[in-house]
């Protein structure tokens, strides 16, 4: 199973769309879709296809320069499609005559061709789609790269993102066989199955009996919030969390690179070096490099010991060139982990992880009340003190009345009362809240916001019945065996362990009450694994599994995931809407100013 086939059907569809739209033309990209039109085509394919310049979509520009045929490829976005009626106005105004084609990625909507209709620019357009959904990221990752998903979706109930997430897993099955055995665990990923099996329904497909996924889960990231707070210990989550991994790329500033300028990388599993330290615990990582220098320092002796003219040619040819790269990128990953090693010595991270650690344990709790007010009062970053504030109230099922008021006015006193409207929404999703009170309490008004309907954290219980936060000194970070290893064994994220459990367990018997508090657990068994009959055991495509994540993953959770499938013979394939970190989460969230 080649997931690089997404990418030929891609590259496909989007030379179709261009050569549509015959003769030179320019492209203006919507900045969301420049990186993931990179990875899935890149410029020399655009070039081939008759595309002359590339321009970014900008909100200050009213025209651009070019020839006389011009492609917008955008997100369906209300404000992009002012900024292009803007464009197309301002050039009919000084008599420029252009044929203009808007492609919204990856689906058309409505309401945006209302607005333009609303400009009066739909006489001088045609409209199309580019249906860019999943598209792979590594050969055990795909991404829709929505990271608005989360925010649409469980922040403004807008249902709009799930018709694409559906119709992504539905072509994804139509190219590599329909999966046998789907588990939806959430509200949201129910929602998205039954319109997944409306959409099979709607067109009927050859009845084919080979797949290649065995087994599809799909998880809703309300589930568990509490593992997108944690810190990263894992040398991929830190290099996302440090610098910012976009799209499998990465920019490394001069510091790293040692030579002032700066210099992107691809971070994929084509990187052997990478491969091998991507999911190691970060304490683990300078002992592998070490071996890793020895070894490439044995390969370079060789040269010491050449016996003939031919030995010397074998050197140059093979060996030397591999030995030069293995260098390069060992000396790239070296100076990234010392750059992670003084970004966290600026910060008062050695407290800071303990107060998270203590508050997942739920020890200390006056101690830790203490270090979060400490972290206002210093002005310490708002998305950090957010960050503990949040877990906070996730590990106790809700903050004291009087703990909530005294955080929240000490914050907006700190930073500004604009974060009234940041705290109206962590409350909405159930981030930040208060405990249960009274009746009397309820009576007189001070329980409930109106509008909000607060969703309850059941950490407590979950954690009793799988065991999220297990014995750290059990825990092994060298060997792991533990998928809270990720966590440095603080905690095990919830949507990994019942996955965990589901597949080695192959029955749902006895996760009754944990399906329940996770809002539901769905599934649709068709085959068993440990069955005899074929399509089971014997088809080795029953352990190939693939887990989606609606609202988005942490890199922590795919090298957990990565664990599961070491651990238990599985292939598993992770897709999700977007990739993300605490403080992009946090980010979401926080309503902006611009002073």
């Amino acid at each position: 199973m080649d997931l690089q086939e997404l990418s030929k059907l891609l590259k496909t569809q989007l030379a179709h769309l261009l050569v549509s739209f015959p003769d030179a033309k320019d492209v203006v990209l919507d900045p969301d879709l420049m990186k993931p039109l990179d990875r899935v085509a890149g410029i020399t394919f655009l070039k081939e296809h008759g595309v002359s310049k590339i321009f970014k979509l900008e909100p200050g520009k009213k025209s651009l320069q070019g020839c006389g045929k011009r492609v917008y490829l955008v997100r369906p976005r209300l404000v992009t499609m002012k900024y292009i009626a803007d464009h197309i106005n301002t050039e009919i105004a000084k008599g420029e005559r252009r044929s203009y084609k808007i492609v919204m990625v990856p689906r058309k909507l409505h309401v945006c061709e209302m607005i333009l209709e609303s400009e009066g620019v739909m006489g001088h357009i045609t409209i199309d789609e580019f249906p860019l959904e999943l598209f792979p990221l590594d050969s055990d990752l795909l991404s829709l790269e929505l990271p608005e998903f989360f925010t649409s979706f469980y922040l403004d109930n807008d249902t709009t993102w799930l018709h694409t997430v559906s119709s992504s897993l539905v072509n994804l099955q139509r190219l590599f066989g329909r999966a046998p055995n789907v588990y939806a665990i959430g509200k949201g990923a129910k929602m998205v199955y039954e319109l997944m099996e409306t959409m099979f329904e709607t067109h009927k497909d050859r009845k084919d009996k080979t797949f290649h996924i065995g087994q599809i889960f799909i998880v809703d990231r309300d589930i568990d919030y509490v593992s997108l707070l944690c810190s990263p210990m894992t040398y991929e989550a830190l290099l996302d969390e440090s610098f910012g991994i976009n799209c499998g790329m990465i920019d490394f500033d001069g510091e790293v690179t040692g030579d002032g300028k700066g210099a992107k990388m691809l971070l994929t599993s084509q990187d052997e070096i990478y491969t091998q330290i991507r999911d190691c615990h970060f304490s683990q990582m300078f002992s592998y490099m070490r071996d890793t220098a020895k070894k490439l320092q044995e390969l370079e002796n060789k040269k010491n010991n050449l016996q003939s003219v031919g030995d010397m040619k074998n050197f140059v040819g093979n060996d030397l060139k591999v030995l030069k790269q293995q260098q390069k990128l060992l000396t790239t990953h070296i100076s990234a982990s010392e750059a992670i090693l003084k970004m966290k010595g600026k910060t008062d991270f050695e407290d800071f992880i303990r107060a998270e650690h203590n508050l997942l344990e739920g020890v200390e709790n006056k101690e830790n009340m203490t270090y979060i007010e400490e972290c206002i009062q210093k002005q310490f970053s708002p998305i950090l003190t957010l960050r503990l504030m949040c877990l906070a109230s996730l590990t106790q099922e809700g903050l004291t009345q009087r703990e909530y008021k005294a955080l929240k006015t000490q914050f907006l006193h700190s930073h500004g009362f604009e974060h009234l409207v940041t705290m109206f929404r962590l409350k909405k999703l159930g981030l930040l809240t208060e405990q249960e009170v009274s009746q009397s309490s309820m009576r007189l008004g001070t329980a409930k916001v109106p509008g909000i309907s607060v969703k309850k954290s059941n950490y407590r219980a979950l954690n009793r019945k799988l065991g999220l936060v297990p014995n750290s000194e059990d825990i092994n970070l060298q060997q792991p065996t533990s998928l809270s290893y990720v966590f440095s064994g603080a905690y095990t994220p919830v949507p990994c362990k019942l996955v965990e459990q589901i597949l080695t367990r192959d029955t749902l018997i006895g996760l009754e009450d944990v399906g329940r508090m996770c809002g539901g657990l769905y599934a649709d068994v068709k085959t068993k694994s440990q069955g005899i009959s074929m399509p089971g055991p014997g088809n080795p495509a029953m352990k190939v599994i693939l887990v989606f994540f609606l609202g988005g993953c942490t890199f922590s959770e795919i090298t957990a995931l990565r664990l599961v499938a070491k651990l238990h013979g599985f292939k598993i394939i992770v897709a999700t809407t977007a990739i993300t970190t605490s403080s992009r989460f946090i980010e979401s969230l926080v309503e902006k100013v611009h002073r």
